[in-house]
């Protein structure tokens, strides 16, 4: 089946929208979906670009991760890409019905489409990964992005008591108290340290030097290194690896463990969905988006990103 698809020939160069041969489906639990719309994520951005921990290395390829559309019955759902189907940035894509999740007929599929893998970050990490108890505080490290931006109402949607958030952008952080943030400060160690050392949870969406720098001096200023602090690194945008100093392990009680594809089971994620769609679809979780028709993703791909708004590719007006 030929359909019109965003297609990466090379890891150096945007896709283009042009014909591609939709497989077809392999068993009962495949079905072919009209794609309505697709978030442009950084996720979804690493993939194409060759660069995430999944990707196969194999070409040419259909960016995406996921996604809104309607099944073969007329169904509108949202669905998680299977890695090992087509993406989902074409007009059709082929999908695993057990990987999709029932939408109301009303919902705006363009703020699903914006929010979900974002929201879905912090969301499994206080759900599955350390599950946050009522009243416990949490640092978003990287609070001023899209993703943590969404960490911070997540984090207080899901019962916390103090919520923090770090960042380098001045204007964004102003912006955190309206979305729940009881207290946002710029990404120094000092302004941390006094800000944060008490916190119960930390999402880190930097990783690198930041977080190289902001570990050692969050232990030192706890006034009990002896209170349990859990550090889940999430993404890694200020780089891919730090160094820690070993007594950092051994003079505080501090747990470091990831979140994502692999450390959550996709089971786990899918359980977790529907009442993450309910919380987007009932304007709980704020998201801005810009829409762009799928037929122009070359230069949405290079078009530069709005600080707080999501791209989402659209394969029909909505």
């Amino acid at each position: 089946m030929e359909v019109s698809a965003a297609v990466v020939h090379s890891f150096d160069h945007p896709p283009r929208y042009e014909p591609f041969d939709l497989p077809v489906p392999a068993d009962e639990d495949e079905v072919v979906l009209d794609v309505l719309a697709v978030g442009l994520h950084p996720r979804v951005r690493s993939g194409a670009a060759g660069r995430h921990y999944t990707s196969t290395g194999k070409l040419p390829m259909v960016p995406g991760v996921d996604g809104v559309g309607r099944l073969p019955d007329g169904r509108l759902v949202y669905f998680v890409a299977d890695d090992e189907l087509t993406g989902p940035m074409a007009t059709r894509t082929v999908v695993d019905v057990r990987r999709c999740v029932p939408l109301p007929d009303d919902v705006d599929v363009v703020k699903v489409a914006a929010a979900m893998n974002p929201a879905m970050s912090s969301w499994m990490a206080l759900r599955r990964r350390v599950p946050i108890r009522p009243g416990q505080s949490v640092l978003v490290l990287g609070a001023t992005g899209n993703a943590g931006q969404m960490a911070v109402q997540v984090a207080k949607r899901l019962g916390a008591g103090r919520v923090v958030g770090a960042g380098r952008d001045p204007g964004r952080l102003a912006l955190l108290p309206e979305l729940g943030a009881d207290a946002a400060v710029a990404l120094t160690d000092a302004a941390l340290a006094e800000a944060a050392a008490e916190v119960d949870l930390v999402l880190d969406y930097l990783w690198g030097e930041p977080a190289a720098s902001v570990i050692p001096a969050l232990l030192w200023a706890r006034s009990d290194r002896g209170r349990e602090l859990n550090w889940i690194q999430i993404g890694a945008v200020a780089g891919p690896t730090i160094e820690v100093p070993s007594v950092a392990l051994r003079s505080a009680n501090f747990r470091l463990q990831g979140s994502g594809q692999g450390a959550v089971s996709a089971r786990a994620y899918l359980e977790e969905l529907p009442e993450l769609v309910d919380e987007i679809d009932q304007g709980r979780i704020a998201v801005s988006a810009r829409i762009v028709p799928l037929a122009e993703v070359e230069s949405a791909w290079t078009a530069p990103e709005r600080p707080g708004v999501r791209t989402v590719l659209v394969t029909e007006e909505v």
